[in-house]
């Protein structure tokens, strides 16, 4: 059983193309599309495997594009796990507009979970994590699923003595109040959290050293996009230098972020090893395009880069 489990409650079946130009009224032109699993805890499932990791991905899915996800996972090589739900799978589509570079994104809001559906998912969880080092939680949580769906998850971790890392954003962040391990929120969702600005890097540090003492999490690493990130335990904090690569797209790179983390800390890498893995794996996916993550190689090399010149 692989040492990360990873649990996406909202996965979508990812579709991105290219066109010359996104304009209302008339028809858009699209080339190929490309079509990928996806939603937070599977993309974060996909990396660790792109990395020469295992993680098992955990989803509910249903539907055709619930069958796409199977058939895309055993495409990737990915262990995955599906529990059968009602509802149909969200799909989610990405184009890229040529004419201008820009990328627009329709985020669908997934099926909803009945109560059944949602007991299933936590026991599922509780039985899959049980030989387990890490358990990963990332992306939303779909309609009539509870908003501290993921304290459940924590609490499942707890008892089987389970790191959890949690990657999500607004109530059902702000609902899980207390078990995780490491907590990568963004800035904006860090902002949302404490109802304030956090305006410069103490103001950052401190609120998340609030959660720290609150219990909430034992590691918070502050995603700020292109300024970088924040390693901040309770002993102490660091800001830590962006990698400066050429941005083709974002989607993803959070979750590629995380699944490097976790795959890093299961080598036994350092806590700021691993996030500068998981900073050069985020930076990996920014570079390619559409829903593609980020290429092994790259990762690679811009972590090596990293490692040189920190000496």
């Amino acid at each position: 059983m692989p040492e990360i489990v990873t649990i996406t409650m909202n996965p979508a079946l990812d579709i991105a193309t290219r066109a010359d130009a996104v304009v209302p009224t008339d028809k858009v032109r699209c080339g190929p599309p490309r079509y990928d699993p996806g939603g937070g805890g599977i993309n974060v499932a996909r990396v660790v495997r792109t990395l020469g990791g295992d993680a098992l991905a955990v989803f509910p899915a249903g539907g055709p594009a619930g069958d796409a996800l199977d058939l895309l996972l055993d495409r990737d090589g990915v262990p995955h796990h599906r529990i059968p739900i009602k509802g149909v799978t969200r799909e989610s589509f990405t184009v890229d507009e040529r004419r201008s570079g820009q990328q627009y994104r329709f985020v669908l809001p997934g099926p909803e979970l009945s109560e059944a559906e949602r007991a299933l998912c936590l026991e599922t969880l509780a039985r899959k994590a049980v030989d387990a080092r890490f358990l990963v939680a990332s992306g939303s949580l779909p309609p009539g699923v509870p908003a501290d769906f993921y304290q459940k998850v924590a609490d499942v971790a707890r008892e089987r003595g389970v790191h959890f890392i949690l990657d999500t954003s607004g109530e059902a962040l702000k609902q899980t109040k207390a078990g995780i391990y490491l907590l990568k929120p963004s800035i904006r969702e860090l902002r949302e959290r404490t109802g304030r600005d956090l305006r410069d890097e103490a103001d950052q540090v401190a609120a998340a050293r609030e959660l720290i003492a609150e219990g909430v999490s034992r590691i918070v690493v502050v995603s700020l996009g292109s300024q970088g990130a924040i390693l901040v335990t309770d002993e102490s904090h660091e800001k830590l230098v962006p990698f400066d690569v050429p941005v083709c797209s974002a989607v993803g790179a959070g979750d590629s972020m995380v699944g490097a983390i976790a795959l890093g800390l299961t080598r036994g890498m350092t806590l700021r090893d691993a996030v500068h893995l998981g900073m050069a794996a985020g930076a990996a996916t920014l570079m390619t395009p559409g829903t593609e993550l980020c290429r092994r190689e790259d990762v690679e090399r811009l972590y090596s880069d990293w490692r040189r010149r920190a000496g």
